[in-house]
C-alpha cells in the first residue's frame, strides 16, 4: 500500500469520527487531520493526483452547510481548511483555493528534487522551459480539472485557455516563475489569479475572487488573499504535509529597501535612473533575486519596501498583467501596499485585460514608496497627493 492511499484511508477515518461528534464540533473534527501530500505517486498515469483532494473538501463544504454560524476569526496556528471556512462562505472557492494548495505542495517536493537540465521545449512565447516548469504546469492544471468549480485555465506557458469542464471560476497562473535561476538553488514561485466566471479578457485584477502564491525557498509558504477577506495571510508547509495559518498581514509601512528590475532600462530611461540613483543615496538596502515572486513577497513579509519593473524605448514591458501582475497586486494592497501600473498612475488591479499576453510595467510598495515612484517617473502622484513621504 502506498503513503498516499494510507494516508487517504487515515482522513475516512478521521471523517467517520466527526459525523459522530457533538454538531458544534464537527468543523474542528472533520479539518483536524489532512493527508501528507508530497507526490511520489505521480507516476501513477490512470489516477489524477488530485482525486483524493475532492471528498475532503466535499466533506467541509457539509460541514459548512449544516452550521453556518461556523464563521471565525483568522487565527495564527489554524490549518487552511479551517482559516478558508473561516474567511468564505463561498463552497466553490474553498474548494479552488484547496486544489490549489495541492498542487503548490507537490510542486514544492518536485523543485526540490527535479532535474534543473534545460530541454529542447519552448513555450508559444519563444521561452525556453526547464523540465521542471513543464511539470508545475501541467500539476496545476491537472490539479484545477479535477477541482469541479474551474471553467477555463491559462498559464503563461499555455496562454490560450483550456475547458477544465467545472464550473465557478477561471483561473491564470504562472506555473513556476524564476525557473531561469532554479539552477542556483535561489527561492521560485507559483502566481495565480482566481476570477468569478467564465472571463479571462475584459476583466481587471479589481474583479479577482481570489490570489495567491506558493514560495519555494528554504521554506514552503503558500500565501494567499480573498477578495472579501481582509488581509494577506501565509501559510508554513509543515512536515507532515498540512498548511498552518503563521501570518496575517494588514500593514505595510516605510522602510528603505527596495528591489530594481530591469535595470537596463536606465540607459535611456532618465526618470527611471533618477529613481535609481535617489534609492541608493538615500542608502537603502538592494534586496534584489530577479524572481519576482522573492523579490514581492519580502515586501509582505517585512512589511516595508519597494519593487519595481519599468520599460524605456529599448527594453519592452516583460510582465504579464493575468498571470504575474494583477494575482501579485491584489496581494499587496490586501496587505495594506499599493501598486502603480501602466506607466498612468494607476493600480494594478485596475488595468484591464485586453489580452492574454498582455504585458505591464509595474511598481509594488507602500504607500510612500509608490507615490514617491510616480512622482520621479510621471512627475506627480495625484492619487497619493495626500499621503506622507519620508526620506
Amino acid at each position: 500500500m502506498s503513503a498516499y492511499t494510507a494516508s487517504f484511508g487515515q482522513t475516512k477515518t478521521c471523517f467517520a469520527a466527526a459525523k459522530s461528534a457533538a454538531p458544534g464540533r464537527v468543523a474542528r473534527k472533520a479539518v483536524a487531520l489532512r493527508a501528507p501530500f508530497h507526490g511520489n505517486h505521480l507516476g501513477t498515469a490512470s489516477r489524477s493526483s488530485f482525486v483524493g483532494a475532492s471528498p475532503l473538501c466535499a466533506t467541509v463544504q457539509r460541514v459548512s452547510r449544516r452550521g453556518n454560524a461556523i464563521v471565525t476569526q483568522a487565527k495564527v496556528g489554524d490549518s487552511l481548511e479551517e482559516f478558508l471556512l473561516g474567511a468564505t462562505k463561498d463552497a466553490k472557492l474553498r474548494q479552488l483555493m484547496m486544489s490549489m494548495s495541492e498542487a503548490i505542495r507537490t510542486i514544492a517536493f518536485k523543485v526540490r528534487t527535479a532535474s534543473c537540465g534545460a530541454t529542447a521545449c519552448v513555450n508559444s512565447f519563444g521561452d525556453e522551459q526547464l523540465a521542471v516548469d513543464m511539470l508545475a504546469d501541467k500539476l496545476l492544471f491537472e490539479a484545477l480539472r479535477f477541482s469541479h468549480v474551474c471553467k477555463w485555465a491559462c498559464s503563461e506557458e499555455v496562454p490560450e485557455p483550456v475547458d477544465m469542464e467545472g464550473e465557478g471560476f477561471s483561473v491564470a497562473f504562472d506555473p513556476l516563475d524564476g525557473s531561469s535561476i532554479v539552477d542556483t538553488n535561489f527561492t521560485v514561485g507559483t502566481i495565480f489569479g482566481v476570477w468569478p466566471g467564465d472571463k479571462l479578457i475584459g476583466v481587471t485584477g479589481r474583479d479577482q475572487a481570489a490570489a495567491g502564491m506558493g514560495v519555494f525557498g528554504p521554506r514552503t509558504v503558500y500565501c494567499i488573499a480573498l477578495k472579501d477577506a481582509p488581509g494577506c495571510h501565509e501559510f508554513l508547509l509543515q512536515d507532515d504535509g498540512k498548511w498552518v495559518h503563521v501570518k496575517e498581514t494588514t500593514e505595510i509601512g516605510e522602510g528603505k529597501m527596495f528591489s530594481p528590475g530591469n535595470l537596463r532600462a536606465t540607459f535611456d530611461n532618465p526618470e527611471y535612473e533618477k529613481l535609481i540613483s535617489y534609492w541608493v543615496g538615500e542608502k537603502y538596502t538592494l534586496r534584489y533575486t530577479g524572481g519576482m515572486v522573492p523579490d514581492v513577497f519580502q515586501i509582505i513579509v517585512k512589511e516595508k519596501g519597494v519593487f519595481s519593473n519599468v520599460t524605456s524605448p529599448s527594453t519592452k514591458a516583460k510582465l504579464r498583467l493575468l498571470f504575474e501582475v494583477a494575482p501579485l497586486a491584489l496581494l499587496v494592497e490586501k496587505a495594506g501596499g499599493q501598486s502603480s501600473g501602466d506607466g498612468k498612475g494607476v493600480s494594478g488591479l485596475d488595468i484591464v485585460c485586453e489580452k492574454h499576453d498582455q504585458r505591464t510595467q509595474i511598481c509594488y510598495g507602500s504607500i510612500g514608496e509608490v507615490r514617491r515612484f510616480e512622482e520621479f517617473m510621471l512627475g506627480k502622484s495625484e492619487r497619493f497627493a495626500d499621503a506622507a513621504v519620508k526620506a
